[in-house]
């Protein structure tokens, strides 16, 4: 089952909650997306880069989509990430991916092989024409070092390879520009979704359509917020919401750059948030990131109280 309409709103990319084993707790993972679908979000991406997917192996991957889309039972479309360095690993992901009940596919351009613009416009066709789900294209250069040209995006959703894209290239100039091209000409049905969660009442004045937001883990109902509120021109509302949601994002930065990466920084926090809020029962992230300490989850917790939500643990 696919879209049967443009993707709009907030779509989160899920949290994979692990045991101390390092496997994928389905039960706090099912306890997430209840806590994300009665935030209100519109849709759900699982195996993303929040969602850690790049640790994960392939039994991980199903186990954490499959509860995902269980989770849901179809009242929010679940988009699946099927991000692999060349095509015919995307394809194994993706047929995966439509077994399991995903309703649409998230894909990067290849990388560790250097790769021209034609070449990643054949590898999305493939995609595309092989599993008959939606494609999304994901821009997130940091990742896979090629950014996706806007010409190569306009080309794809104009001859109906994508039905959108995320962009986390953190160039909101880039994404402005591509909008504006957009503007009055864009294919039916192609959304444009930002995953520079900070920017997000820029985005949607701009004519985004929705964001991919990883601290909405934490706070779904913000995000929520501050759609509906940017939807209605409510632009000081949206603002407002916005900058609360900044201070709350600043959790990201609570592991010491000495010590650890900024993804376990990030993905640690949001994870210690999620436990602090009593939603997930484990803390942990992949291996080899590091994890946070008491230092860091008492950071963690002063943020979330001064957002206004407050921890149980």
């Amino acid at each position: 089952m696919s879209l049967s309409e443009p993707l709009r709103g907030v779509v989160p990319p899920v949290c994979t909650p692990l045991d101390r084993q390092g496997d994928v707790d389905t039960a706090s993972l099912s306890a997430l997306v209840e806590h994300l679908i009665r935030g209100g979000v519109h849709g759900l991406f699982a195996l993303g880069s929040t969602s850690e997917a790049a640790y994960l192996d392939d039994a991980r991957r199903r186990i954490a989509l499959e509860t995902v889309v269980k989770a849901a039972d179809g009242r929010v479309p679940v988009l699946a990430g099927v991000i692999e360095a060349t095509t015919a690993r995307v394809l194994d992901q993706a047929r995966d991916a439509a077994e399991l009940g995903a309703r649409a596919l998230v894909a990067t351009a290849p990388f560790y092989t250097r790769t021209h613009p034609v070449e990643i416009a054949r590898h999305f066709r493939r995609i595309r024409a092989e599993v008959p789900l939606p494609l999304f294209a994901y821009d997130i250069p940091v990742s896979v070092h090629s950014k996706l040209p806007a010409a190569l995006v306009r080309e794809l959703a104009e001859d109906g390879t994508l039905a959108g894209l995320k962009d986390s290239s953190g160039d909101d100039g880039a994404l402005r520009r591509l909008l504006v091209d957009l503007d009055g000409r864009r294919p039916a049905g192609f959304a444009v979704l930002t995953g520079s969660e900070l920017t997000v009442d820029a985005a949607l004045l701009a004519g985004a359509d929705g964001v991919v937001p990883g601290i909405g883990n934490v706070d779904p109902a913000g995000y929520v917020r501050l759609y509906e509120a940017a939807r209605r021109g409510d632009w000081p509302a949206a603002r407002a919401e916005q900058e609360r949601l900044v201070r709350l994002f600043a959790m990201v930065d609570v592991g010491p750059e000495a010590a650890m990466g900024r993804s376990s920084s990030a993905l640690g926090s949001f994870k210690a948030a999620l436990w602090l809020l009593g939603v997930i029962d484990c803390p942990d992230t992949a291996f080899p990131q590091v994890p946070l300490g008491e230092p860091e989850f008492a950071a963690v917790a002063e943020r979330l109280r001064a957002a206004g939500l407050e921890p149980v643990r």
